[in-house]
């Protein structure tokens, strides 16, 4: 067999070659084995929901569930008193199944359901696994599963749709802390409010946090009970499909952030003892249970629990048209340890035996699962131990995923925050940082996510401004510590979305420097929802300074979206000066200067560049962005010539570079006029000429 791509392309993969193939080939069977042997596709196997769970028929209703450790199931519910009751006792089938079939008159929309489950020694009542819609009672706080089955369901106007990957541009969001309100936010608020916003701010895809049932709500959606069920403290089913049917009518891709990861260890909401066994759908033993999260690890060996995951996949994709997944957790999956630890600091880390191959197995089916419903999905994945092949096609021995976070780029910006003084900042390590990834994997870049912004942790606009924010924030007040975090609250963002090889994210609210982090209702801060929101009408408000660094966030992203697949244009580095704190790099026509000095200001600082007209298309020093107004963009910058590097084609661009700013500038296509054009085709001609003749001569 010919290697494959992924080892060809790296030299120092080949000693593992054996455990890449191995893994691709452990891939191949597994497939295999769930296809029937390739009687069905992927997509067919992955059809779990359309059997399991609750369904209307033509005559009435029909319910199954899988719980191979149950010795009798029961349908109880608002329909009989939440009793059990023989006429609502399920019938066993095959491989652990249970069916029960009900007339129509037995159920009813909106009807409240769970199923008491009995086994050898103990029973209880569960949520169904399958289900749908999941509601909280507002007094008891008690979840149940419920019917929803409306007259008229919501209908897609929207048939088609394809992401606009040239970049990707995310709008990382919560739906329940969009709202400026103290409350929980809903689908059709965010639907009319928030999707306009993010549309004029010029990012083209939203990553939407906590869409599976959680029971609670501060766990940011990362405990998933049940997988199957759009959060109803946000709204309705019909509510969540109309918002994504809009966002497409808008041209905004929709990136669901799906927890296959881990779940809840609760056994009332969860999976956590559903049929009574403790194995069901999650490892026994010390394995079970991951005590960093407090929560449950799913067994990926076993064939049931890869038919659950995989159908989720496709039943987000399919029901609720979501356009792909962020995957949370990926490293946790990847290994044994959850990644807790490990030092990964050579290839031999990925290959010594601590990774999980059924892991690796679900995620690589996964991915080629979601490929195969929507061939334009977008998959990404959370990991952060670097996993080669993580972001590599799966036919090329990779697994599958379109993009991996680059996760170490807001550690690293975090790190500096914290532990460098303003001139310490090294462009040499930004530079590194911002660009260090493997060649043939695509990355979302990105300088902060809702990591950074949770209680506990501190966004960048607060770790450069602090509580100066609540006191200085007006647009008149030069305040020396806001104007410093301004300036490099611009320039940090500039430089990590402008050397993006695949994508973009911010998170809700960072782009114009959201003042508060976010703490969600709990015993601690008196169930209160005051952070648990966001401040739009501080970025509305013309008086205050978070409306600069929307204005620049939103010209920022116009630029990148100008040009064209500018993902894929080399980054080729011009220059970088630890002393003088200055980083220069080239992408097409487009030159992106940085000075990072908090004191230095240089005159006419000289950078090699191809010869031409420079001007300036993005200033963070520009008095529209709250800057100071140093330099004067209309001016057009000429090279000059310098004959020592006329055969590498480079002139010196002279520029002014005022200290803590950074600056576009675009190289203007030659303007030549009708005298010059018949010049050159002189000069051709004559060339041609005497090449014909010397040409001639030589014959003779």
């Amino acid at each position: 067999m010919e290697k494959l791509t992924l080892i060809q392309n790296d030299p120092w993969l080949k000693p593992y070659s054996d455990a890449i193939e191995g893994r691709y080939h452990r891939v191949i069977e597994k497939e295999k084995t769930l296809t029937c042997g390739g009687k069905q596709t992927l997509a067919e196997f992955a059809s779990g929901y359309l059997y399991f769970g609750l369904h209307r028929t033509e005559d009435g209703w029909v319910f199954r569930e899988w719980a191979p450790h149950a010795t009798a199931i029961y349908l109880i519910g608002t329909f009989n008193g939440w009793e059990k009751n023989e006429s609502y006792r399920l019938k066993p089938l095959d491989n652990g199944n249970w069916e029960i079939v009900l007339p129509a008159a037995a159920l009813h929309h909106e009807d409240l359901y769970k199923l008491l489950i009995e086994w050898e020694g103990g029973c209880g009542e569960r949520i169904p696994a399958w289900c749908r819609r999941v509601v909280q009672d507002e007094q008891t706080k008690i979840f149940s599963a419920q019917v929803w089955a409306p007259e008229n369901p919501y209908q897609f106007e929207v048939k088609t749709f394809r992401p606009d990957t040239s970049p990707l541009l995310i709008y990382e969001c919560h739906i329940g802390m969009a709202s400026e309100e103290e409350k929980t936010g809903t689908y059709e608020e965010f639907r009319t409010h928030v999707l306009p916003r993010i549309v004029k701010d010029g990012y083209n895809a939203i990553q939407i946090m906590a869409i599976q049932e959680h029971p609670y709500y501060g766990s940011f959606g990362y405990h998933v009970s049940s997988f199957f069920a759009p959060s109803s403290r946000f709204g309705t089913p019909d509510e969540l499909k109309r918002l994504i049917d809009d966002a497409h009518r808008m041209g905004l891709t929709v990136i669901m952030d799906i927890v296959h990861s881990h779940a809840v260890k609760n056994e009332t909401e969860g999976l956590g003892r559903f049929d009574g066994s403790y194995h069901q759908y999650f490892h026994t033993g010390t394995r079970r249970e991951h005590q960093a999260w407090d929560s449950l690890c799913f067994d990926y060996g076993k064939d049931e629990v890869l038919h659950f995951l995989l159908s989720n996949c496709k039943y987000w994709l399919d029901e609720y048209r979501f356009d792909g997944f962020r995957f949370d957790g990926v490293t946790s999956m990847l290994y044994y340890s959850h990644g807790l630890g490990e030092d990964f600091l050579s290839y031999g880390d990925y290959y010594n035996g601590h990774q999980d191959d059924d892991a690796i197995t679900y995620l690589t089916l996964a991915n080629k699962l979601i490929h195969e419903v929507n061939p334009h999905a977008v998959t990404i994945a959370e990991e952060v131990s670097g996993m080669p092949g993580l972001a590599v096609k799966v036919a090329d021995g990779g697994y599958g995923f379109d993009y991996r976070m680059a996760m170490n780029i807001p550690d690293f910006w975090i790190k500096i925050l914290k532990e460098k003084k303003d001139e310490d900042w090294h462009p040499s390590a930004i530079w590194w940082e911002t660009t260090n990834r493997r060649a043939d994997e695509k990355t979302i870049s990105y300088a902060e996510s809702h990591d950074q912004a949770l209680v506990g942790d501190k966004t960048i606009i607060f770790r450069l401004i602090d509580a100066n924010m609540y006191w200085h924030m007006q647009a008149d007040d030069r305040h020396f510590m806001v104007e410093r975090g301004l300036a490099l609250h611009k320039m940090i963002r500039l430089v990590t979305a402008t050397t993006i090889n695949g994508g973009y994210l911010n998170f809700m609210g960072n782009e114009f420097g959201h003042p508060e982090w976010i703490d969600f209702p709990r015993e601690g801060n008196g169930w209160s929802y005051k952070y648990a929101r966001r401040q739009w009408s501080l970025v509305d408000a013309p008086n205050l300074k978070y409306r600069f660094l929307g204005d620049f966030d939103r010209e920022m992203l116009a630029l990148i979206r100008s040009v064209k697949d500018f993902q894929a244009l080399p980054v080729q580095k011009v220059w970088d000066n630890d002393g003088d704190q200055v980083l220069a790099y080239m992408r097409g026509e487009y030159v992106f200067v940085f000075n990072f000095s908090p004191a230095q200001s240089f005159t006419d600082y000289g950078l090699l560049t191809p010869p031409g007209t420079y001007r300036t298309v993005l200033n963070t020093d520009d008095p529209r962005f709250g800057g100071n107004g140093l330099t004067d963009d209309a001016i057009e910058h000429l090279t000059q010539y310098d004959p020592l590097y006329e055969k590498e084609y480079k002139g010196w661009l002279k520029l002014y570079l005022p200290a803590r700013t950074a600056m576009v500038l675009k190289r203007l296509p030659e303007v030549r006029s009708l005298s010059v054009e018949q010049g050159e085709i002189k000069k051709r001609r004559v060339r041609k000429k005497r090449c014909h003749e010397k040409g001639k001569n030589n014959v003779m």
